[in-house]
């Protein structure tokens, strides 16, 4: 069975982005040339990201293709909304990652928001984390962990640096 996994970055004050779902405080983080993504995206063959997050990826990718060698699925809610060279999905995630599970692959990789990551987090389904701490502030903005009914201790496996960042990684 397939692992699902968190990767991403946070402000220090856990905010994906800001209020606007902007990302440039991220992008203005100092990485000293060398992240764990390259590593990363080699052992990938499924994205799974919310709508809000997709379309801001694409502002930030302009003519570069979105995950060229990984399989792209975009959960929204807005049945009218499909997009094209990805997989528009309008169900449950849990239902619909449960089903991915079962089909033979790498990891699947679920890159954010706090809307999407709720109901796996309530449904047990993260098996591994990523986390990258930015030092920055926003004070709000949206949030990667929503309140919700969910309560699980995870084991740290390793804390890696590069730049101005530190990673945690974590498992069940």
């Amino acid at each position: 069975m397939r692992k699902v996994v968190f990767y991403g970055a946070v402000s220090l004050d856990g905010y994906l982005s800001d209020q606007n779902n902007n990302l440039t405080w991220l992008f203005e983080t100092e990485t000293g040339g060398e992240t764990t993504y390259e590593k990363f995206i080699k052992n990938i063959d499924t994205v799974i990201m919310g709508r809000v997050t997709y379309e801001e990826v694409l502002k930030l990718q302009q003519s570069e293709p979105l995950y060229p060698n990984q399989e792209v699925i975009v959960f929204t809610r807005d049945t009218n909304k499909n997009f094209k060279d990805v997989q528009t999905v309008h169900e449950n995630p849990v239902s619909f990652i449960n089903k991915l599970k079962e089909r033979d692959g790498k990891p699947i990789w679920v890159v954010g928001g706090g809307n999407l990551l709720k109901p796996l987090l309530e449904a047990n389904m993260i098996d591994e984390w990523w986390i990258q701490i930015t030092p920055v502030l926003l004070g709000t903005g949206k949030r990667l962990f929503e309140e919700g009914n969910y309560l699980e201790r995870l084991e740290l496996v390793e804390t890696t640096t590069f730049g101005q960042f530190v990673e945690l990684h974590y498992k069940k």
